[in-house]
Parts: C-alpha cells; structure tokens; sequence
C-alpha cells in the first residue's frame, strides 16, 4: 500500500490521564475537542471513560453530540463554546452542559432550556472566552440562583511556569469566586503542572493526554511510518524537489515516501527535520510537497520499505518546532488519508 500509516496507542492514551489524574487535587476530566484531538473523538472518548474519566470537554455542541452518541447517557459533557443560537435542541436531546460566555448566553439558556444545567466561563485575563469581571459581578447573583454546576476560567501562559501571567490569573479567578459554593476550575495540562493551588475542584487536562508538551513524563501515543515509493540516485550538483531547494554535495540516495502537507506535514516544517530506519535518522531535504516527502538514505546499509516520521525519537513536538508551531498543531492535522490503526 501507499497510504502511510498512523497508529494511535490507546492505553498510552489511559495513563496519561491516570497520570495526571494523579498529579490533580480534584477530579479530571478529558478534553477531546477536535475529534479527540484527531485522533478519533469515540475511540478516545471510550478509552478515557474507561480509565476512568468522567466528565469530558468539546468545544461545540455537534462535538459533543458525537461523544454521547460514543459514551452513551451516563457520563457528563460540557461545551466550550457556550449556548450559542441553534444549539438549544442539541443541548437538550443529547444532554449536554454549556459553559456560559455572555449575558446574551445566559438569557438564552434560562428562557430556552429552563432547568437545564449548564457552567459559567469566566474571562480571569485571557480576552477570548468569558465573562470579564464587571460583568459577571452584575449576573452573580443571578447566575448562581439558577445553579450553575461549574465555574471556570482558563489559563493563558500555563505552559511557561515562571510567567508572571499565572499568578495574575489565579488571583483573579479567586476574587471573581470569592464565597462561591459551586465547584471551580481552571487548570489545563499546563495548569495541573503549576501545583495544587490552581487545581481547585476539577481539572482539564487536554494536550498532555495525548502525549504533548508540557507534560514532560507523557507517554507517546502516535507514531507514523511512511511508505516509500521509489529510490534514485543523485549525483553532486543535482537538486531534489521543488525550487531547486536542496542540492547534492555527493553521490546520495534519495527516497520519496508517500504523505506531505495534504496529510497534515506542514510544509515549513522541511529542514531540520528527519525520519527514521529503525533508530537512524535520515533527513528530510527538499520542499515538503502536497504527497510527497524526500528522505536522504544514503548512510543506511540496505533500501528501507517505509520510514518513521513520528516515534520515540521524534515527537509531535519535536516536528512542531522544525515547523515553526506546536505539537497541537501537528496533532490536530494528521490527514484522512492515513490508514490507522488501534492499539489497546
């Protein structure tokens, strides 16, 4: 086959939740937003609930409808992005706890879905989602007569420890919750790593289950293998790719292996970066293309069949920062065209 493969370890997945479920004075939930990070948002929903994660976080109402149909009725699942104007059958039929951004959310949820639980996201610095204090010291006390069953903020430099941003935001979060009696969350991966003080009563691990940085101790949970299509020989002076943008200095061996930026491998991230025969790293020369991908493999004893470009020598993270971006990115890109397997 030509399709490159991408395998996702699902019990690598579970004790990275166990893991951090450890780290976490309250209780964990899973995000698994962008289909489960792209990797399948039922598989790593009914891996996570087994391992006993029993609240889950998406970012809209649709994600969520495609976890309960996965989880079935029993488990909790909060979105996000609020209850924005559509969403109300959604939230209705399938159970869903929005996290209220606005006045304008909070005036839809209680005349629409009267009853019906739903969070309060609070703006503690970050200016993307959330009330931002003055206005939720108007909605308080209305909010908390209709019984909110989380409040929640979030973190915006978590992943830099020493980045004076954290305190801010935790002092924040407090005085904005200051004699509240509703549970309170507002750490992340990064959050958890920061120590109990942000922990409150729930985290939110999202990136670190996956095997993403911050969370150094994760297990990696992807790998992808690329097959190789043909091998040539270059002479000195001749280039490989588009561009002309990388040329021989010797007589090489260059191998074309079938994935590019269509399936996720980011063009900028090209030079610096290798694949792998077995533990050999052979690098990537040449423009990274829609399909295709050029591997120097002159140093190895024998033609390879396939080459790893993701494993325990090079992360996610590690082909994020040859790219410019982070191990998010990389993560949430991986194309449709991998075959995909499942282990655990």
């Amino acid at each position: 086959m030509s399709t490159a493969n991408l395998s996702i370890d699902l019990d690598a997945l579970a004790s990275n939740w166990r893991n951090l479920d450890a780290l976490s004075a309250g209780e964990t939930a899973a995000v698994v937003k962008a289909n489960g990070y792209g990797l399948d948002v039922a598989r790593v929903g009914q891996a996570l609930a087994r391992a006993g994660a029993r609240n889950f976080f998406v970012a809209i109402a649709e994600e969520g409808v495609a976890l309960r149909r996965a989880l079935g009725p029993d488990l909790g699942i909060s979105v996000f992005s609020g209850h924005m104007a559509g969403d109300t059958k959604l939230l209705q039929d399938f159970d869903l706890t929005p996290m209220l951004n606005s006045v304008d959310q909070m005036l839809r949820h209680f005349e629409s879905l009267p009853g019906h639980k739903f969070g309060v996201q609070l703006d503690s610095g970050m200016n993307r989602l959330g009330m931002e204090p003055a206005e939720w010291a108007a909605l308080r006390d209305i909010s908390l007569g209709q019984n909110p069953v989380l409040i929640m903020s979030h973190l915006a430099c978590a992943d830099e420890p020493d980045h004076a941003m954290n305190a801010l935001q935790l002092k924040t979060f407090r005085e904005m919750t200051e004699g509240v009696d509703v549970p309170r969350s507002l750490a992340a991966t990064g959050g958890i790593l920061l120590g109990p003080e942000y922990h409150f009563d729930l985290c939110r691990p999202g990136i670190g289950l996956y095997g993403g940085l911050p969370f150094r101790d994760a297990l990696p949970v992807v790998s992808l293998d690329l097959p190789v299509i043909q091998i040539r020989d270059v002479l000195p002076g001749e280039s490989v790719g588009y561009g002309n943008a990388w040329i021989a200095r010797r007589p090489s061996r260059i191998a074309t292996v079938a994935a590019g930026y269509a399936d996720g491998l980011i063009r900028a991230m090209g030079a610096g970066i290798s694949a792998y025969a077995d533990d050999t790293a052979c690098p990537v020369v040449g423009r990274v293309s829609m399909d295709l991908i050029t591997i120097d493999v002159t140093d190895l004893p024998a033609d390879p069949e396939s080459l790893s470009l993701i494993n325990a020598h090079q992360t996610v993270d590690k082909v994020a920062d040859a790219a410019g971006t982070i191990g998010y990115e990389i993560l949430t890109s991986l194309g449709h065209r991998y075959a995909r397997s499942y282990s655990g």
